[in-house]
This record gives C-alpha cells, structure tokens and sequence, in this order.
C-alpha cells in the first residue's frame, strides 16, 4: 500500500506537489508568488499548501540543482524540515549566493520535496557509553582522501 499524503491549497495559484519523472526521490514545490532577491539576500517564498503528511514521516525541503548550477540559488536551510504535525502554509528559504539579482518567478519550481519516515527513540541519560573505533573523533578524523 502506497502511504498517501494530503495538500491543500491555500491559494488559488497554489500547485500541488509533482514528481517529474516516476523514479524520481523529490517533488517538485512552486512559487505562488513574484519575489526578488538581491545577491547576498534571503527570501522568504510562500508555496500556498499546506501538507497533512502520513504518520511516521517528515518532508524535507532540498534546493534544485539547477537554481544552484545556473543562478547560486540555493535554501538557506537545507534541508528544511516539515514535521508531520505541522498544518500551516509551506514556506522555502531561499538564499541568492550568486552575482546578479534573481527573481522568483510565480508558477516556478523552488524546491523539492523528499518525504522520509522518521524513527522514534526514546532518549536515555547516561555517564558512560560504549568505545566506538572512531570515538571521539571529529572533523578530518578519518584522513584527507
């Protein structure tokens, strides 16, 4: 059985969430609205739905590859997280890292939309924990290659 997810559109530019091609991972999320953003500026860009996700699952919002390629224009924070409670109107942060002004177009694609599950932990304080062969080790620990 294929989970099945809820969009409502907010407003009647609004466009449901598509997939491209059948085997692609995202969905596309598009702009309702004109928007320009200023090189080194972010902007908010409403999408007009809003998602009643399937239960155990998040969306998460990923820039497209080729707003970055073409134009540095990427999410600002990447990738967003839906949480499966959340109701309200869905809004893309986007960031124009490149040279030149950039104009959000309505109707364009802004995103793209991957839904996961999600696992429940339940969370355990503790004074010790068992040695790893990584350990404590951080950025670079596991060499340059």
């Amino acid at each position: 059985m294929i989970p099945k997810m809820k969009v409502k559109r907010l407003h009647e530019d609004a466009q449901l969430p598509y997939r491209a091609h059948p085997g692609d991972a995202g969905l596309d999320v598009f702009s309702i609205e004109e928007k320009m953003i200023l090189p080194g500026e972010v902007g908010l860009v409403g999408t007009g739905i809003a998602l009643e996700l399937p239960e155990g699952t998040e969306a998460q919002m990923r820039p497209r590859s080729g707003l970055a390629l073409k134009h540095a224009v990427t999410l600002l924070n990447s990738p967003g997280t839906i949480d499966e409670g959340y109701r309200g109107e869905i809004k893309i942060i986007m960031i124009n890292h490149g040279k030149e002004p950039f104009t959000v177009e309505k109707g364009m694609r802004i995103a793209q939309m991957v839904v996961a599950p999600v696992m429940r932990i339940e969370v355990l304080e503790t004074v010790e924990m068992t040695d790893s062969e990584r350990s404590a080790g951080g950025f670079g620990s596991s060499g340059m290659a």
